[in-house]
């Protein structure tokens, strides 16, 4: 990418409804991608691809996204750049959440970008062994925070999971890849995507056939309860499954251990019963039981004060397995 300075002429989108009204539009002056030095591809997914790169003008690394173009016009989906960048705007300045810079476009072939500051590598590649629930829960009161703002902003962002959260200096984490995320719709108006979120991570009703189009902000609340287990034992709450249909069976496997018993619990001995509360509230199979976030993290359990800074290195504990008895 050679350096270049020129801009498009100004762009129009829509930001998230509840951000910035539902008629208000805001009107984006795309940069030129020509001003960005390609350094390597950070990751690879179906609806687009993110790089580092280098800003030419000031020096600064930064992350480049890039949405896949459709197939039979080899034209950027501007719709999807303008609905991930609209819902990143909306969340601007919150610090557990990814920052976009710009949107740039390339003036030869009128592919868009989005421009975001470079945070570090993904939580997913961290998770090696088991955390602290002192550790844990500095990481929980990060992403749970976000997830406030998230939906404050009338934004879903059905993708929550360790591979995208990403790790800051001193253990500062950022939810990242806006791509699934919408403006949440009123109860009981269906979306028109079918599959949405990672399978190991897909709430019970988004595996409900028939009413998997109707959710709301709660099937990120289960994402964040996934997430929450897999810091504490080291592994995926639902690892090894396959189907939807396999995922459904063991999330009412986990809410009927729930109900009767805390056996879903016994391995983690090292768990204080608040954090419990805080990881079955996150974890009910009915969305109108799941804690929101803002209640997660009204939850005693945040009384407690957060571990020290944690190392870029994000050093876990000893190696210890278990938690789930009724897979």
């Amino acid at each position: 990418m050679a350096a270049a300075t020129r801009k498009r002429p100004a762009e129009t989108f829509s930001f998230c409804p509840a951000a910035a009204g539902k008629k208000k539009r805001a009107r984006y002056e795309f940069g030129s991608i020509y001003n960005y030095q390609k350094l390597e591809v950070l990751g690879e997914g179906t609806y687009g691809v993110v790089v580092k790169a280098r800003d030419q003008r000031t020096g600064e690394t930064v992350a480049v996204k890039w949405i896949r173009t459709d197939d039979e016009t080899g034209a950027t989906d501007l719709r999807a750049v303008y609905r991930e960048a609209g819902c990143l705007e909306a969340c601007r300045g919150h610090p557990s959440i990814v920052q976009m810079k710009e949107v740039a476009a390339d003036e030869v072939t009128g592919h868009v970008f989005i421009v975001m500051e470079f945070v570090g590598p993904s939580l997913h590649s961290r998770l090696t062994r088991p955390f602290s629930e002192g550790e844990t829960r500095a990481f929980m009161r990060q992403l749970l925070r976000g997830a406030e703002k998230l939906h404050g902003a009338g934004t879903i962002h059905r993708d929550i999971k360790p591979d995208n959260v990403l790790v800051g200096p001193g253990g500062a984490l950022k939810i990242c890849d806006l791509g699934m995320a919408v403006p949440a719709r009123p109860a009981g108006e269906p979306y028109p995507e079918e599959t949405v979120a990672a399978l190991w991570y897909r709430a019970p009703e988004l595996l409900t056939r028939g009413s998997r189009t109707y959710y709301g902000p709660a099937v990120d609340m289960w994402a964040l309860g996934c997430v929450m287990a897999e810091l504490l034992i080291g592994e995926p709450l639902f690892k090894g499954a396959k189907t939807e249909d396999d995922m459904l069976h063991r999330a009412r496997d986990l809410e009927s251990v729930m109900e009767s018993t805390d056996l879903a619990f016994e391995d983690l001995s090292d768990l204080s019963e608040a954090g419990r509360e805080v990881l079955r509230g996150l974890l009910r199979f009915v969305p109108e039981k799941r804690l929101t976030a803002a209640e997660a993290l009204s939850h005693r359990w945040f009384d407690e004060e957060d571990v020290p800074p944690l190392s870029p290195a994000l050093c876990p504990q000893k190696n210890k397995r278990g938690f789930v008895s009724y897979l």
